[in-house]
């Protein structure tokens, strides 16, 4: 028996079940439906306008793709996985809907190009998604961060404690971090502005199709310069990975402080309970398996990355089968990232701030060590020499258990005689954060600032994607 396939006029033999098994996309490209069905729409339309096919066909193809886009948002379209992929099954429902005219839909279009113009289209959606979802967590954190301007805490480096900052322009770091990876999405965007369609299976086609027509109809700014880069290249997906991936480390780092700070070891916040679950033996256990989870997360988006990397970067030109193997990561990766921003943003808006606890770790003396030595560089005492000193002053605080903040002048010049005054007049923890006045540091105006700055940057952002719209299809 012949082959059934749309494809199947060169074959005399039935494909073997087994690799009808192991080819099919069905499962998974069926993610693509609404971006399938809005690049046919756009083609038919196209070879209406362009006389390639007559006008009633044209129309007649746009109906039925518009009853069968409602069918997949109602979610009542039955795929078939003996139909291979998205691509099959909407053409054959097609058929069942209008008849023989749906064999001209494919008229100068190769699954090549359909496929390389539906991934850039739920890319771009795709993008826009994730800035938003950035975005939502942007807002938490600065909504933490101005709540908390005046609670202090030690940061750290090497996890050990190094020196006081507010905890506002800790958090304020992620924002930032955030509004980097927000950056990382919106560049991606200007990549993906090159319309594949009309590039055929990799060489264009002979007939009269308007390129120009279809790629402003989908929102594209051109078509694709050369036609075997549009059906071959995957860097637009390689790099909505890596953004995606470097976005998921940012969370990732997040999630990890979020662990260490609701041990009982910091206590400097509490998980709700509802961001929290318990130990199936022990009653007194609250684990922040949310957090734990969004940082375990992050392996999948790195992998996801390296999986797309490792596919591409031995094939020749131009389309090769191994190129199905892009969707599922770059799918697996966008309902990962919307997933881990949505629980981490419910995570920090409603976990409690032990303010006592952190101010507790904050009062440590040693943390102020730097300032000390900054005190002797004020007297014209080189740093390294005032770091050296300071250094000795510590080692023998720390050998003698003496509090740094209690030492008098006599004690202190007998490390060096530079210094001005008692260690109690120049160690104070609110004169310390205030002193560092200078941009991006924590004095209170300067975080302030920095909470102003953030909240204007995530309204201008807001108002770019709004401007844009949700896209034509669900990029989840």
């Amino acid at each position: 028996m012949g082959s059934r396939k749309p494809w199947g006029g060169r074959f005399s033999e039935a494909t073997d079940p087994t690799v009808e098994r192991f080819s099919a996309s069905v499962h998974f490209d069926r993610a693509l439906a609404l971006h399938d069905l809005r690049g046919s729409v756009a083609h038919a339309r196209m070879l209406g306008e362009s006389g390639v096919i007559p006008g009633e066909d044209a129309e007649a193809l746009v109906r039925g793709l518009e009853a069968i886009r409602a069918e997949v948002e109602a979610g009542s379209f039955v795929f078939d996985p003996g139909l291979e992929d998205v691509h099959m099954n909407v053409e054959a429902r097609l058929r069942e809907r209008i008849g023989a005219v749906a064999g001209k839909l494919h008229t100068g279009r190769s699954r090549n190009d359909q496929v390389a113009t539906d991934l850039a289209l739920y890319l771009r959606d795709a993008a826009r998604a994730a800035r938003r979802g950035l975005l939502g967590l942007e807002g938490v954190l600065v909504e933490r961060a101005r709540e908390h301007l005046g609670t202090v805490l030690p940061g750290y480096t090497h996890l050990q404690r190094a020196q006081p900052v507010r905890l506002a322009h800790h958090w304020l770091a992620f924002v930032e971090m955030l509004a980097r990876d927000r950056g990382r999405f919106a560049d991606l965007e200007a990549r993906l502005a090159a319309a594949p369609l009309g590039a055929g299976a990799l060489a264009g086609s002979t007939l009269p199709l308007d390129r120009h027509h279809t790629a402003r109809a989908l929102g594209f700014e051109a078509p694709s310069v050369n036609s075997m880069d549009a059906v071959a290249a995957r860097d637009g997906a390689l790099e909505w990975l890596a953004a995606a991936a470097i976005a998921m480390v940012h969370l990732s780092r997040l999630a990890e402080e979020l662990v260490l700070w609701s041990s009982a070891e910091f206590g400097f916040v509490e998980l709700a309970d509802a961001y929290s679950t318990g130990s199936s033996l022990m009653p007194q256990k609250k684990n922040p398996d949310v957090p734990e989870l969004v940082r375990g997360k992050s392996g999948r988006a790195i992998g996801n990355l390296v999986t797309l990397l490792t596919v591409v970067k031995g094939l020749p030109l131009t389309y090769n089968r191994d190129l199905q193997e892009d969707k599922e990561p770059i799918f697996d990766s966008a309902t990962t990232l919307r997933d881990c921003l949505e629980v981490t943003a419910g995570a920090v808006a409603t976990l409690r701030v032990n303010e006592r606890r952190m101010a507790e770790a904050a009062s440590d003396p040693m943390l102020l060590a730097t300032d000390l030595a900054e005190a002797l560089v004020r007297e014209n005492v080189p740093f390294r020499e005032a770091h050296e000193a300071v250094g000795r002053v510590v080692g023998d605080c720390v050998a003698k258990d003496l509090d740094l903040r209690e030492l008098s002048l006599e004690d202190l010049r007998a490390f060096h005689p530079a210094f001005p005054a008692p260690a109690s007049e120049l160690l104070d923890l609110e004169r310390s954060l205030e002193a560092r006045d200078l941009p991006g540091g924590t004095a209170r105006r300067r975080v302030a600032e920095a909470l102003e700055a953030a909240e204007a940057r995530a309204r201008a952002a807001q108002a770019e994607l709004d401007a844009q719209g949700p896209g034509g299809g669900d990029a989840s």
